[in-house]
């Protein structure tokens, strides 16, 4: 398969991108790639390119835009905002909400947060590895983690916000679901704080609801309803990029 990379240079026929020490380390040190071999690109922009190495050595490297091989195309306008998970589980919901398909990312610390700070260079480098492997033609968007009360203060009141209950009224998921920018709200291993869905219920742009019968890990949680979303309203309707 052919390594694909994330860059922040613009991509056109012919263009010249030269890449990160990190990336050029990858690809010459570790991929053991030179120049003439072929490499994938794609910024968030331009749609996917392929490339060619010209030049490659430990600490730089230069490839050359050849043909683009998808145009840049609209993805699902869908959110997660959760409490952070501890140590690698957090890094298991930042690769699998990439594939997933979200938008954007935030940490929210609640009352019952175990993690209240985290490493936002580490999360972004799982963001970016992710989308690279998983085909997708952007990188979600790490927004700044913050505490529930200012990420509510700051949603927009246009995106309606699905809160994953573990208790109190809730509609279940799949009724609940409408087409339209969406996101979801997940909280800690020990749940919300009943003042903290208090606040919930009286937003207008929040509906609370449930998984079903059984308890959820929160990252469980959170990748069961993107993919619920993903199938409903997002785009599981089309097939497959296959590569031949």
């Amino acid at each position: 398969m052919t390594i694909r990379l994330h860059v922040d240079a613009d991509l056109a026929e012919g263009a010249d991108v030269a890449v990160s020490p990190a990336q050029a380390h990858y690809l010459g040190s570790v991929m053991r790639l030179g120049p003439g071999d072929p490499v994938i690109l794609f910024n968030g922009r331009d749609g996917e390119w392929a490339a060619r190495l010209a030049e490659v050595n430990r600490k730089a490297a230069r490839l050359v835009v050849e043909t683009r091989l998808r145009p840049q195309a609209p993805e699902p306008d869908v959110w997660l905002l959760f409490a952070p998970p501890k140590g690698p589980r957090l890094d298991f919901v930042t690769e699998k909400a990439t594939e997933l398909g979200a938008a954007l990312l935030r940490p929210v610390f609640t009352r019952r947060s175990v993690v209240t700070r985290v490493n936002e260079e580490k999360m972004r480098a799982h963001l970016i590895e992710a989308a690279e492997q998983c085909e997708r033609l952007t990188v979600p968007v790490l927004a700044p983690p913050a505490p529930l009360d200012r990420a509510l203060a700051e949603w927009p009141s246009d995106r309606r916000l699905f809160v994953l209950a573990e208790h109190g009224p809730s509609r279940p998921l799949a009724e609940a679901l409408t087409p339209g920018p969406a996101g979801f709200l997940v909280g800690p291993e020990g749940g919300f704080d009943k003042t903290e869905l208090d606040a919930l219920a009286g937003l207008p742009f929040a509906v609370a609801v449930g998984l079903g019968p059984r308890i959820l890990r929160a990252e469980t949680a959170a990748l069961a309803a993107l993919a619920c979303w993903q199938a409903r309203h997002g785009d599981w309707a089309v097939g497959p990029a296959f590569r031949s």
